[in-house]
Parts: structure tokens; sequence; C-alpha cells
């Protein structure tokens, strides 16, 4: 195979468009000898004749204008990578990874990724739904390049392998059915449930979430039912078969069901993103992680007069 060399290609190409050695070097800041010396190279490498004398000038052969159609989409090609290279660097393109707890799926990252299309629509994101242990499993095998979960369920900041970074205080809502005597009382607070059936996951993050939630308010939850999923819980409450603490990002409006803001001692979870730790500086807007770190910060900003808990009549 010949051997190609680029810089020998860019001096061809430019003795094709300055017409002469002279001319060639002064362009290339070269001197004319060092020109002659690395065409007769490419020409001794590639096997055929590049340039014939014509008096006091050289014109290049067939064999060198063949090589320059080819030598031409070679470097288009590689104005292509440039370019793309640049936009890598400015966080402009580039493929992330995301791996996330299924709630934050449709309220965060689905936001993110459809505002990208528009502002950057060169960076492609991968979704990956993932909890907690897994997000970070991955994240540490450089499966993921962004994982979100539970600030409760993930490595602690002290954790040399990852930068976390705070995105949202999650509210936790009460899931009501309709009739109940409590759906429309004013001033509800979750202590006026401490009665009530509960229904949460029998273990594992949301569990842990609604006892630590009702045992701050001053009782233990009876947990009438257990459910990991939201289109179950809500199902039950709307059924009049208990209550349940729902976060805000989870909760869809069901006809039978009356969410609550509890104001006055109102629990909330907390969602964080992490980064491998010195990955690229990840956290910084010039990644294309960087990015969707600021996309997911921005679909996580409350916006006024956005979707809220109904509150009480009074």
């Amino acid at each position: 195979m010949a051997d190609w060399d680029i810089r020998k290609l860019q001096i061809l190409r430019t003795l094709r468009e300055r017409g002469t050695v002279t001319a060639t070097a002064e362009a290339l800041r070269m001197t004319p000898s060092a020109v002659s010396q690395q065409l007769t190279n490419l020409s001794r490498h590639l096997g055929v004749e590049l340039l014939r004398a014509q008096g006091r000038r050289v014109r290049l052969t067939d064999a060198a204008h063949l090589v320059l159609r080819h030598a031409d989409a070679v470097f288009e090609r590689l104005e292509k990578a440039d370019a793309e290279l640049a936009a890598h660097l400015r966080g402009e393109a580039g493929e992330v990874r995301v791996g996330a707890f299924s709630t934050a799926v449709p309220a965060l990252v689905v936001p993110s990724v459809t505002a990208l299309r528009t502002t950057h629509p060169d960076i492609v994101v991968r979704v990956r739904e993932a909890e907690a242990q897994e997000a970070y499993e991955l994240l540490a095998a450089r499966d993921v390049d962004l994982a979100l979960s539970l600030a409760a369920h993930a490595p602690t900041a002290a954790d040399p392998r990852f930068t976390r970074v705070p995105l949202l205080a999650d509210p936790l809502d009460v899931a009501l059915p309709g009739d109940h005597p409590l759906a429309r009382a004013p001033g509800l607070r979750l202590a006026d449930l401490a009665t009530e059936p509960w229904i949460f996951g029998g273990s594992g993050p949301w569990s842990d979430i609604t006892r630590g939630a009702c045992e701050a308010a001053g009782f233990r939850p009876e947990q009438a039912h257990t459910a990991a999923g939201w289109t179950a819980i809500l199902a039950m409450v709307e059924a009049g078969m208990g209550v349940a603490l729902v976060p805000r990002m989870a909760a869809v409006p069901r006809d039978g069901v009356v969410m609550r803001e509890l104001r006055a001692d109102r629990p909330v979870r907390h969602v964080v993103a992490a980064v491998r730790r010195g990955a690229g500086e990840g956290t910084g807007v010039g990644t294309a992680v960087g990015r969707v770190l600021a996309a997911l910060r921005t679909a996580a900003t409350p916006r006024p007069g956005g979707p809220r808990a109904p509150a009480a009549p009074g």
C-alpha cells in the first residue's frame, strides 16, 4: 500500500493552487529546496511521477491530479473532523449517557433532552433507567457519564470517585381518596394522618422515606398495603384503601385522588446528580456532560405558575 503523507499532500495541493515552487514555499513558510525535497519523497513513496519540468516551471502530471482528487476528499473529511472535535471540546457535541431513577426520567431527563435538541442538537443523550446502587455502579464502571439519584441513597460527598451536584428538593405531597374527610380540610398536617392505613413499598428508598417522614411527624405509619409503583399506589388510594406520600415529580392526576400540599411539616426528598470526579471537568458548562447537567438544573428549577399540589380552601 502507498505511503500517504498528509503534510506532503498538503504541499502538493498548495503547488496546484500557487503554480510555482517558490510561491508554494512562501505560502507554507518553507524554503523552495524543502518543497522540492518533500515532493520528490512523496513521488518516490507513491511510486508515480508527480511533477514534470516545463521550462523554468513544473507542471502536475495526470497521476498528481488523480492523487489530489482523492486528497481533496481526505482534506474535506479532516476539516469536518476538526470542526466536530472543536464542537466537542466546546461542549456543543458528543454523547452523554445518563443513568436515572424512574421518576426522574419523565420529570427531569426528558425535558432536558427536549431542550437540548433545540440548544445543542449535536449532543446525544442516552438514557438508562437505574436505581441508585446500580446507577453508581454503572458510573464507576464508565457505562454511564452522569447518574441521578436521591441524596439519601447516593455515595457521600467524601467519596473520592464522584462529584455530587444538588439538583432540587422534591416536596412530598399526601395522596388522599377524593371522598376522604380530610381531603379538603384546611391546614392539613402529616400528624393528622397518624391513624390512617398507609401504602408504600416494603423496602428500599421509598419505604425509608415514608417511615422517616412519618416518624419525624411523631408517629409510626401502619402499612396496610405494599406497592413500589406509583400507578399501583395511586390506584389503591383512589379506591379508598389508604393514603400515601407521593413525590411531586411522580404525581399523575387521577380523578378520584386529591393531592394535598403539607405546609407546616412538609417532607422533601433531595435529588442529586453525580459525575466521575475529574472526568473532563464534568460539571463545567464547557463540556457535553456540563451542558446536560445545566439542562437538568433548568428542568429542576420551579417555574412561576407551574403545577402545584392543590391547597385546601380557606
